[in-house]
């Protein structure tokens, strides 16, 4: 059984892992390839003193963490399943990795700020292309020269209980 997250490395490995799986993915990774061009060197500290400030309690985080989704929102119309995609990445990578309170922790508190980030982006003026909806295509690593089949990230089964009410 693996061990509980206990130390700032604990986190920075859950968090590199779950970007790992992230970039790639065919709902969201291009958000953060495409859209937001994540920087993940200089993303990681700042997203790893985050999740340390919540599971080890270190108070290292500074800053509000929604403004950059609203940013991201206003750009590509974040959707439920883009956040239910997101959670089901992070609860896999969090499982894979630990066990324990604070794995547990990690878990409930994504839940938490996916169902309320999701809540609050709807309370904004919708992106001008929203309307006529938001199709994802297969995201490949950027070594990889493929095409992929289209995905509806509103389609996306396993939906955590709170975002995939709030609509």
């Amino acid at each position: 059984m693996p061990a509980d997250i206990e130390t700032r490395a604990d986190v920075e490995q859950l968090v590199r892992a779950f970007y790992g799986r992230a970039l790639e993915d065919p709902i969201i990774g291009f958000i953060f390839t495409d859209v937001a061009k994540l920087d993940l060197e200089a993303h990681v500290p700042r997203i790893t003193s985050f999740w340390e400030t919540i599971l080890l309690g270190e108070r290292t985080y500074g800053g509000g963490a929604f403004a950059p989704h609203a940013r991201l929102h206003m750009q590509v119309g974040l959707r439920r399943g883009h956040f239910v995609q997101w959670l089901n990445l992070w609860t896999a990578t969090v499982d894979e990795l630990f066990a324990g309170e604070r794995a547990e922790l990690a878990k409930e508190h994504a839940q938490r700020v996916a169902g309320a980030f999701y809540g609050r982006l709807q309370t904004l003026p919708a992106p001008a292309d929203a309307a006529a909806g938001l199709t994802v295509t297969q995201h490949q690593p950027r070594s990889a020269a493929s095409s992929g089949a289209r995905q509806d990230p509103d389609a996306t089964s396993n939906a955590p209980n709170s975002v995939a009410k709030s609509q």
